[in-house]
């Protein structure tokens, strides 16, 4: 590629890349709504449009590597619009590579991690999806492609640290073969940990499901999960439970015929959940279950007391009320 031709492309993508911008904003927003859609959740989802230094760079090291003359940089850069996605679980990767099928068409779909690992090694692990908005694309067309990079957290902050400790070029030679093998421990341990997660999220989403299934047939009832959050919204100083617990508290409020959660915050909205807890005289900070029945027990008093899901601790909870007097009336 001559250099009158670069420089061509160079001034082409230039003034274009303003409607590259807006074309990455545009992307964003539709992978973040597709993705809110489904429920998934995830740390953030980032768009960058290719800056024309970058552009510029990548065009002159494809260039010299293809050495051809049909080569058009305006089509075969196919990253002049990337996103990125980065998870909490490695659980999650998978659902939103499929959404992302399931709404654009897959150019290209590598799973770094897997190619490296079927090299016998750990390293850098990350999946690149290359998509386009366009259904019957069945090439490279960059005008239409968007760059997709998938990652969990820990994924994410490996790539970084090794990027920022590779490329600022500080590293002495005498040092880099150690370099290159703590990296590939942190990698490694760092799979293991992304496994982990995944299995301590499971387990916890599934033990609260099981517990709560078949206790409440007309369906009428907080779900534990959603209690969950919220509690940790109410009682932010306070720890959270044993999942067990959220059924239990689920367990009373469908009993009081509290079935939603904006019901249960209008129910406690006159409730001076801190007065309630310095009348109680914890030594230690209670829980957020804990901190929620207190509230339920000053708002509804013997009402609470007597729900048959507290028939075999009713002397206990007297006790409680009598503690409490008149607060939250």
């Amino acid at each position: 590629m001559s250099r009158r031709s670069l420089e061509r492309a160079m001034a082409t993508y230039t003034s274009r890349y303003p409607r590259t911008r807006r074309r990455t904003d545009d992307m964003v927003r539709k992978v973040r709504s597709i993705i809110d859609d489904a429920g998934i959740n995830y740390l953030s989802i980032t768009g960058r449009a290719k800056s024309p230094a970058s552009f510029s760079d990548k065009v002159a090291r494809r260039a010299s590597e293809l050495g051809h003359t049909d080569f058009d940089p305006a089509l075969d850069i196919t990253d002049q619009v990337g996103v990125r996605i980065i998870t909490y679980v490695h659980s999650d990767i998978e659902p939103v590579a499929q959404l992302l099928a399931e709404n654009f068409t897959v150019l290209e779909d590598r799973d770094m991690g897997r190619e490296t690992a079927s090299e016998g090694r750990f390293g850098y692990a990350s999946r690149h999806m290359l998509i386009s908005n366009d259904p019957s694309a069945t090439a490279y067309d960059a005008a239409q492609c968007m760059s997709v990079q998938l990652r969990t957290v820990l994924q994410h902050a490996w790539a970084e640290f090794e990027h920022d400790a590779r490329y600022k070029g500080d590293v002495p030679a005498e040092f880099a073969h150690e370099l290159d093998r703590r990296f590939t421990l942190a990698a490694g341990l760092i799979e293991l940990a992304d496994r982990e997660f995944s299995v301590i999220r499971d387990t916890l989403s599934s033990g609260l499901s099981q517990q709560g299934e078949g206790r409440f047939e007309d369906g009428l009832r907080v779900d534990p999960r959603e209690l969950a959050s919220f509690l940790a919204g109410r009682y932010e100083t306070s720890g959270f439970a044993r999942p067990e617990a959220y059924v239990e508290a689920a367990n009373w409020l469908t009993e009081l015929e509290v079935t939603s959660i904006p019901m249960l915050a209008d129910e406690l909205k006159s409730v001076d959940s801190e007065r309630i807890s310095r009348s109680m005289g914890y030594r230690h900070q209670p829980g957020a279950v804990r901190r929620l029945e207190d509230d339920l027990l000053a708002r509804y008093r013997e009402r609470f007391v007597e729900l048959p899901a507290n028939e075999e601790r009713r002397d206990s909870l007297r006790g409680r009320l009598q503690r409490l007097g008149r607060v939250g009336d």
